[in-house]
């Protein structure tokens, strides 16, 4: 199963790398390599995260806490979308 990120996903990526940058710098790379591995997680267990209720189809949109941080992802035959990624301080995206 391979992982495809949103634009919008890559989008909210950058933003809290760049978020964390400003406070520490050296975080910020590590914090993004962890998430980044815990994300690739994913492509072994997609059914890992909580279905979204408020979905159409809740079982096929999940969200996945890691740490502080959620990961919306929706999980098909052959891949698994990242949708969005947000700190829980944000609230839901």
């Amino acid at each position: 199963m391979r992982l495809v990120y949103t634009d919008v996903a890559i989008e909210d990526l950058k933003r809290l790398r760049e978020f964390i940058a400003v406070h520490n710098p050296s975080a910020a790379a590590r914090i993004a390599a962890e998430l980044l591995g815990k994300i690739e997680l994913l492509t072994d267990f997609p059914k890992m995260g909580t279905p979204v209720e408020i979905a159409p189809v809740p079982d096929s949109i999940r969200d996945m806490n890691f740490g502080k941080y959620i990961v919306r992802y929706s999980v098909h035959v052959s891949a698994i979308i990242i949708l969005r990624v947000w700190h829980s301080l944000e609230g839901e995206r």
